[in-house]
């Protein structure tokens, strides 16, 4: 699994119990998932299809460092399937787990449309998004 973007976690991340709170991280998670979404299927017309069971295993504490990570699983005729997984930058351990985000590429009516691609692009090549 390839970790693809960090986050500071600040006082205003926080929930009443001082640990990260997961609506934040849920929002960064859909961002990231998106961003790393374009990147492999080089379109901007894309939509979050499904987020399968999420799995809080532990927290994190204003100061801390997280990193998200994105794998891919399969391609389908107009989507994409990953996982993804945070965790703390320095100690390692995982924070949350999702073993299934779905994206679907679609047309401007919002219908799905086939995407064309087969395999993944290693980060080190991304290409630039070029809108459809």
């Amino acid at each position: 699994m390839n970790f693809y973007s960090r986050k500071l976690i600040k006082p205003e991340d926080l929930n009443p119990n001082n640990t990260l709170f997961g609506g934040s991280l849920l929002r960064w998670i859909d961002e990231e998932a998106a961003i790393f979404a374009i990147c492999q299927l080089n379109t901007d017309k894309l939509v979050t299809k499904f987020i399968s069971e999420i799995n809080f295993i532990n927290s994190a504490r204003a100061g801390d460092i997280i990193e998200m990570g994105m794998e891919v699983l399969k391609f389908g005729r107009s989507s994409i399937t990953f996982k993804c997984e945070v965790r703390n930058k320095f100690n390692k351990q995982k924070i949350i787990t999702i073993d299934n985000i779905v994206f679907v590429h679609v047309d401007e009516n919002g219908r799905p449309k086939p995407h064309g691609v087969t395999t993944e692009t290693p980060p080190e090549i991304d290409q630039a998004v070029v809108p459809a």
